[in-house]
């Protein structure tokens, strides 16, 4: 059970809107860090606890230097939010230096034989983060209304830093989108007609600029979850889209079932993705627009895979 400053700190990022996975990591490491200290307030605390505790995380735990940052930003948050005294910019701590890693990437046969071992009932989300390069939570936060099918593409709204674009949709999954949607319609017919249910959750207030969208069909998910669920921010029903965790579990157990050794999780079809494009000579510029990424260098990364390996630097061994 929650204390009541941490619930009072969920609250305030629910206001600000922040996403659910986020309120959720802020959350653990804001309670890590209170925990640290040994349940002194953070009103109390400040830029020598903060470091300590960052020290910490790197130097008896060793976490991943993404891990490290998560805890840094959750701590930011918490002192400019909600104790509303801001940590100083020149923070000392020491600062986890692991080397990143390199993207494990699948080759085309692993890809279908991996696909074939999944669950008929997630193969289709499993395909389009294959086939479209999306993120985990993209593809279970797609609307109905966000498959173009005249043009072949997929709207992503909201992805990884609060960007938008638009991705290519393979033609050989139209049929099988087209099944999902009348399987999401016969969802929302059925939620339609109960008097309690409160229609689709809308982002960023929309519903007040238009009230009557939340009980349009294109606005609902389109992998919808099998129950309805009360809204933990308004307690209204509604029906949210599938647990990411299905997937990720999916994906395990197909990589167990098909026996690759190396280490699967729906990132590597995403990783697959970006390198095979690239093999077949699509421009990096393209593969950035693609995946979303701001900087061109965290998409030159899946060309190390390429020029590094079979593809690139040629064994002298082979030479023998």
């Amino acid at each position: 059970m929650k204390s009541p400053y941490l619930r009072f700190v969920e609250e305030q990022m629910r206001a600000r809107r922040y996403a659910k996975r986020t309120i959720e990591a802020y959350t653990y490491w804001i309670k890590g860090f209170i925990n640290f200290n040994h349940k002194k307030h953070p009103n109390d605390c400040h830029n020598h606890e903060v470091e300590a505790f960052l020290s910490f995380l790197s130097n008896q735990l060793n976490v991943a230097p993404r891990t490290q940052a998560l805890a840094l930003n959750a701590l930011v948050y918490l002192y400019k939010f909600v104790v509303g005294n801001p940590l100083t910019l020149s923070l000392s701590f020491n600062r986890t230096k692991n080397q990143q890693k390199l993207p494990v990437v699948l080759t085309k046969i692993e890809v279908a034989t991996l696909l074939d071992q999944i669950n008929s009932a997630y193969q289709l989300p499993c395909k389009l983060m294959y086939g479209s390069g999306l993120r985990l939570m993209e593809v279970v936060r797609l609307r109905v209304q966000d498959i173009d099918f005249d043009y072949h593409s997929l709207c992503v709204w909201q992805g990884k830093g609060g960007k938008n674009r638009r991705v290519t949709l393979a033609k050989d999954l139209v049929s099988e989108l087209k099944t999902q949607i009348e399987l999401a319609k016969v969802h929302f017919n059925k939620d339609i007609s109960k008097q309690e249910y409160a229609g689709v959750y809308l982002p960023y207030g929309y519903g007040r600029k238009n009230p009557t969208a939340r009980f349009e069909f294109g606005w609902h998910y389109l992998f919808p979850s099998t129950r309805l669920s009360a809204d933990p921010e308004t307690g209204e029903i509604r029906r949210h889209h599938i647990d990411h965790t299905v997937l990720r579990k999916s994906i395990k157990s197909a990589r167990i079932a098909s026996g690759l050794n190396k280490q699967v999780t729906c990132h590597t079809l995403r990783h697959s993705f970006a390198t095979h494009l690239l093999q077949r000579g699509t421009d990096i510029r393209t593969i950035q627009e693609q995946l979303g990424h701001t900087d061109i260098r965290t998409t030159q990364i899946y060309t190390h895979v390429i020029e590094q390996g079979a593809n690139g630097v040629k064994s002298p061994l082979d030479d023998l």
